[in-house]
């Protein structure tokens, strides 16, 4: 007997709805798949990639960790990124966060977490540079949300100085970056207005994050 029999029910609905709509869809899709996206997001059950893109299985390449952070030392967001980049040939890469993360609302409490404050440490480190404006708003929320979307600015920064990117960009491969952030009460997705294609645009967004920790 199958355990969770519920999902392996919802599993057989799942791929009859698509079958009939799409006839043939998985045969197609086991003998390739091209996606032009990769979304670099949240864990958070809350977020679902797809769904929020209205894109099928198959268009959309996914990685996902707790606050959707981009660390350098990351292999397995590191072999993710190389695979879209150098083998698929993806040509936009999103970076999505979404308000109310509690990967983000944990690096501001001051206050020990365990073992996830070694994996917040870069979140904690932008947010301490950026208190001081942070504490300007009107309340916890606003500063949460805020805060949610300064990280999403960061990993942009972050993907676009990685060796893949880089190399990437070198070779004059076309690949844009994104910020985007997803409101989970209401399920509308926000572009940030972040994106960059190259080097150039990427130093713009470095000085510009520079001018707000310092004003």
């Amino acid at each position: 007997m199958k355990s969770l029999p519920e999902l392996f029910s919802n599993n057989e609905q799942w791929r009859h709805d698509i079958e009939q709509e799409h006839p043939g869809f998985f045969k197609a899709l086991g003998e390739q798949q091209s996606p032009q996206y990769l979304w670099i997001g949240c864990a958070d059950s809350r977020v679902p990639a797809n769904e929020v893109v209205g894109l099928m299985p198959g268009e959309l390449f996914v990685h996902r960790n707790v606050a959707n952070l981009v660390n350098h030392t990351d292999l397995n967001l590191l072999s993710v990124l190389q695979f879209a980049v150098d083998v698929l040939k993806v040509k936009h890469i999103m970076v999505v966060g979404h308000y109310g993360c509690g990967g983000v609302k944990a690096s501001m409490e001051d206050v020990p977490h365990g073992l996830i404050d070694n994996w917040l440490r870069q979140v904690r480190e932008l947010y301490l540079r950026n208190r001081k404006h942070l504490i300007k708003l009107p309340d916890e929320k606003a500063q949460l949300d805020r805060m949610c979307e300064l990280n999403v600015a960061r990993q942009v920064i972050n993907v676009a100085n990685t060796t893949v990117v880089q190399e990437a960009w070198r070779r004059d491969q076309p690949l844009t970056i994104h910020g985007w952030i997803y409101g989970i009460g209401d399920g509308r997705l926000r572009d940030l207005d972040i994106q960059i294609q190259n080097n150039r645009e990427l130093r713009t967004l470095e000085n510009e994050e520079y001018d707000n920790t310092s004003a």
